[in-house]
């Protein structure tokens, strides 16, 4: 899959821009703070409805406008999908799959994109949070329904925790809630089902995440992966420690069910005391080891580094390998002023063969020349050349 053509209306600082592609590597170059990261973030927003810089959508409208409008042209196998979406500052968005009007969350199956940038270190060093995100995204674009599961379990959980702290208000006794049971067996259903698509995923990233580690970094560690389980007892949001006996490679439906109701029984009374759901896929952590330990806390900066791009590289190695789309998009945002010399040249090895990639630079002598092939010069939200070959 490639990307053709990208139209902009009132998205981050562009009033309005338009932008033809090609397969294979593509440079943006421009000074920071023009709109380089504004280009590629769009592409990146229709394949996982996020962003990678904010949480919300009222940023990536253009100050004073009401909406933001992203369209790309796709190319794929000789068939042309064009999809466009509107973000609202008020009401809900809007989207289009070739003209006819669709839902925002079907965009994902049509639009794959993997996107590396320098705040992907915190998915190494930072929050539980973070990693959860990045596995979900990845598992919507290989398994699209699930953005529609992954909603349904959010919405219960506030539900839940919206009558525990009512309960916990009212002094309710634990015995009284029959209502709670109601919520638990539908946040079991939903958990049980996430838990186990998270870990088939881990299963089959695993073997990617060792080929990238090795290919970016070129140097011999072993980097694996396996997920915290809260169900099993894992604090990953309280406690720092790995305790080995919470910690799964995979875990089935009915074994996550199991453990999820028994979990739920053990962590009532404390749940009551802090009006919060204690265990679920809303608490598991995915636990990245570099040489048997855990690299959050362990891993160097450049030990790091390496570690989350090799995290997005095997993200689209599995999207290569399992999507009828074929390739995803791959898009590396101010990646090489950040890696030395030999690591841009592996690193340019490893991405040469994606039918697209996607790079952004303040520098351009930063991309190693085979990339820089396809020249894009951005100044202040505008396109000042569109496609100079060099």
């Amino acid at each position: 899959m490639f990307v053709s053509h990208l139209e902009l209306a009132d998205f981050r600082n562009y009033t309005s821009a338009s932008v033809a592609l090609v397969p294979g590597p593509n440079l943006f170059v421009g000074s920071n703070g023009q709109g380089k990261t504004n280009l590629v973030e769009s592409i990146n927003y229709l394949a996982t409805l996020g962003s990678h810089r904010v949480s919300g959508d009222q940023a990536l409208i253009r100050q004073g406008q009401d909406a933001a409008i992203v369209r790309a042209r796709l190319e794929h196998a000789g068939r042309q999908v064009l999809v466009e979406l509107q973000l609202n500052r008020q009401g809900a968005n809007r989207a289009q799959v070739n003209r006819a009007p669709a839902k925002p969350r079907d965009l994902p199956r049509n639009v794959h994109a993997v996107l590396f940038a320098p705040e992907d270190l915190a998915i190494v060093r930072g929050e539980p949070s973070g990693r959860r995100r990045f596995l979900d995204q990845l598992l919507v674009q290989l398994t699209p329904r699930m953005s529609g599961v992954l909603g349904d379990y959010e919405r219960v959980l506030r539900q839940r925790n919206t009558l525990l702290k009512s309960a916990r208000a009212a002094r309710v006794a634990a015995s009284q809630l029959t209502t709670l049971d109601v919520w638990d067996e539908r946040l079991v259903d939903l958990g049980s089902e996430i838990i186990e698509a998270r870990g088939a995923l881990v299963a089959r990233l695993r073997p990617f995440v060792a080929e990238a580690y090795a290919a970016v970094a070129g140097e011999v560690h072993t980097a694996e992966l396996a997920s915290e389980l809260s169900i099993l007892g894992a604090r990953p949001d309280e406690v720092t420690e790995v305790d080995n006996a919470t910690v799964r490679t995979e875990i089935d439906a009915a074994e996550a069910t199991s453990a999820f109701v028994a979990a739920l029984a053990r962590n009532r009374r404390a749940e009551l005391d802090r009006g919060l759901t204690l265990a679920g896929p809303h608490r598991d952590d995915l636990l990245l080891r570099l040489n048997g330990l855990p690299a959050r806390g362990y891993a160097s900066h450049g030990e790091s580094w390496s570690f989350a791009l090799a995290l997005r590289l095997a993200s689209a190695a599995l999207l290569r390998a399992e999507s009828p789309a074929g390739d995803p998009v791959l898009i590396l945002d101010d990646v090489f002023a950040e890696l030395d010399e030999a690591r841009r040249r592996r690193l340019a090895d490893a991405v040469q063969g994606y039918e697209q990639v996607l790079i952004t630079a303040a520098v351009e002598s930063d991309v190693p020349e085979p990339l820089a092939a396809h020249l894009v010069r951005i100044r202040a939200g505008r396109v000042l050349d569109d496609g100079a070959e060099r």
